[in-house]
């Protein structure tokens, strides 16, 4: 057949539409949801290039708040979640060894109240400041510090502070009154000096550290808070504001944040601190939302 070339593209127009045969609806959808699950898969390999898979990483809790507000550190969780930094500058080590040697008064202190009057509280939170300096002389181990060691049980090198057992052991035995007036003190006390600490140290670690520190304070003060109450007396705070102290004991227990688990891997200092109770050498954009966890 000869076409005529001016009729030749309605030629091919009207032979395409004579021979077309339309998609039926079912090839339609298949076509559609391949393109879907290949783009999605596609996004995928790139998100997890891109970042870890959240259901391979850990996060635990650094502290343990029991019922009446002791609040202990679990040294193998704060372990794992140490990062790899500088070690701190001479001023950040300074504050470690004190915060060591005041969380130390603090368990000889309570440890002597608890056999005067056997009052499970002090025995309670005697051994859960134990751990308190445990975790420091953890941090110092961590960054080779070589202040690890603890005196025996009331002992002190420095005199103020061995002059500020002898005056609150004292005080303390008076009477039990005296002795949960003691202790509200001495919270209130590391208070004080762990939120000025954290107003000078940067070191991640530290930082961590103190600011569980800090919370288990604050617990352990809303633990003798409840015992003074119960015998009807009022403690009139010394070393932080009247309101602070309103502010914390009409709030609950604290409860520790979840961090993440650092050293799985072989990439962590020579900290390997296991102190004992009784005073020896102790030791971005993401493609998964948040959580919650640090």
């Amino acid at each position: 057949m000869i076409i005529q070339e001016d009729h030749l593209d309605n030629y091919y127009t009207c032979n395409f539409f004579q021979n077309y045969k339309p998609m039926k609806a079912k090839n339609v959808r298949k076509l559609i949801l391949s393109g879907f699950i290949a783009t999605a898969l596609a996004f995928t390999t790139s998100c997890e290039k891109g970042s870890p898979d959240p259901e391979s990483e850990q996060y635990v809790s650094i502290i343990d708040v029991a019922e009446d507000g002791t609040t202990t550190v679990l040294e193998g969780n704060l372990k794992s979640t140490l990062t790899e930094t500088p070690v701190p500058a001479d001023t950040e080590l300074a504050i470690l060894l004190k915060m060591k040697e005041e969380e130390k008064l603090a368990r000889d202190i309570y440890a002597a109240l608890y056999e005067k009057w056997g009052s499970p509280t002090f025995m309670r939170i005697s051994k859960a400041e134990d751990r308190h300096m445990n975790a420091i002389i953890l941090l110092l181990k961590y960054y080779d510090s070589p202040d690890t060691l603890v005196a025996d049980t009331g002992v002190f090198s420095n005199p103020e502070v061995q002059m500020l057992y002898n005056n609150l052991v004292e005080k303390g035995s008076d009477s039990l009154e005296a002795a949960y007036m003691t202790g509200a003190l001495i919270e209130e006390m590391d208070i004080k000096d762990l939120k000025d600490a954290l107003a000078v140290v940067t070191d991640e670690n530290v930082v961590r550290v103190f600011e569980n520190l800090l919370k288990g304070s604050r617990n352990h003060l809303r633990a003798f808070n409840r015992k003074l109450v119960n015998m009807g007396l009022t403690y009139t705070p010394v070393y932080i504001s009247q309101q602070e102290y309103n502010e914390i004991i009409n709030t609950p227990m604290e409860q520790g944040h979840r961090y993440k688990v650092q050293n799985q891997g072989p990439h962590h200092r020579n900290g390997q601190g296991n102190g004992q109770h009784g005073g020896h050498d102790s030791g971005n954009g993401n493609c998964v939302g948040g959580n919650g966890n640090r």
